[in-house]
């Protein structure tokens, strides 16, 4: 039994510290922490903006497709809510996107380049080095056969 748990330690070590675990430990926090951030946009932004047309709380926005909506009865749709919901979503996929994932995709582009060169250039080096040694193979070979030789 003390055999088992030094290796199920070391594998829940391996485990956590893959990147894969810990970027998504890191999407969640930014993730909570930001959504705050949305809702007060919402809040304080577009909630308003639309209040200039009516309401500023979009989840009193309806339609009741029954004959009668008073209190519980009838049947009330409230796409208030829905858009309320959608624009906080467009706001913060918005905001993702270009706070945080089109400058990674432009910084891992800029890598991937510099490596690609980097790359280039070895292959470069390695195509040099071996022309020298073809050259020096050549030179040789026209050593042995015009009769050249030393002592």
């Amino acid at each position: 039994m003390s055999e088992k748990n030094p290796s199920v330690w070391e594998g829940f070590k391996a485990f956590l510290m893959r990147g894969n675990v810990v970027d998504l430990a890191v999407a969640v926090v930014i993730g909570a922490a930001f959504t705050n951030i949305v809702n007060a946009v919402v809040k304080g932004i577009i909630n308003p903006l639309v209040g200039a047309i009516g309401t500023k709380n979009l989840d009193h926005y309806s339609s009741c497709l029954s004959s009668s909506c008073k209190g519980q009865q009838g049947i009330t749709i409230l796409w208030g809510s829905v858009l309320g919901a959608t624009l906080s979503f467009v706001i913060t996929a918005a905001v993702v996107y270009f706070l945080m994932v089109l400058p990674m995709a432009k910084y891992l582009a800029r890598v991937e380049a510099r490596r690609k060169a980097k790359e280039g250039t070895r292959e470069v080096i390695e195509v040099t080095e071996l022309e020298v040694l073809k050259e020096i193979r050549d030179a040789l070979v026209a050593q042995r056969g015009s009769g050249h030789r030393e002592p």
